[in-house]
């Protein structure tokens, strides 16, 4: 299974972004270490982690402690060990959803697409409001993630849009 993952950080001076190897990694704690190396001033660290073309998970830590995640589905857990290690533990219902709202599901389409997309019967998993007070709020986020044609890497582009280090982020990719 393959995986793209980009650590962006803010501190005192903006974000700056840098991709991050989990190769190796043997347990979460070991991931969110990796992602606190970045920068250990960090106000706000998150890393996104895009597999397959199929699944997004979102850890965030706040000046490097409390650590929170995300996953856009939990079948990610069964399908790798990378996906076990980082979204395993977390319980199979989303938090962070304000009252009885429940996340929408997006309008299905007949076309066939050539390539694969996100679920929109997919199960998120773990704090979908962990980006709520940098403007994403967990309705937003479970849309994107649910939203027919939307690859992880358009989800992480939508966000990091919002959050002001999209460029960083392709300039990732472009490398």
């Amino acid at each position: 299974m393959s995986y793209f993952a980009a650590a962006v950080v803010r501190d005192d001076s903006g974000w700056t972004a840098a991709e991050v190897s989990l190769r190796g990694a043997t347990d979460i704690d070991e991931v969110a270490d990796r992602l606190r190396d970045v920068d250990q001033e960090a106000d706000v660290s998150l890393l996104f982690v895009e597999a397959d073309d199929a699944y997004l998970v979102v850890l965030r830590l706040d000046e490097g402690e409390d650590l929170r995640v995300f996953g856009s589905d939990s079948a990610y857990a069964e399908e790798s060990q990378l996906g076990a290690l980082l979204v395993g533990d977390l319980k199979t219902s989303v938090t962070g959803l304000d009252g009885d709202e429940e996340p929408r599901p997006a309008a299905t389409g007949d076309d066939e697409s050539e390539q694969p997309v996100v679920d929109p019967e997919a199960d998120p998993v773990g704090e979908a409001d962990l980006l709520a007070n940098l403007g994403i709020s967990a309705q937003k986020l479970l849309t994107l993630c649910s939203h027919e044609g939307m690859m992880p890497a358009d989800v992480t582009a939508e966000i990091c849009q919002v959050l002001g280090c999209a460029d960083e982020v392709e300039e990732l990719r472009e490398v």
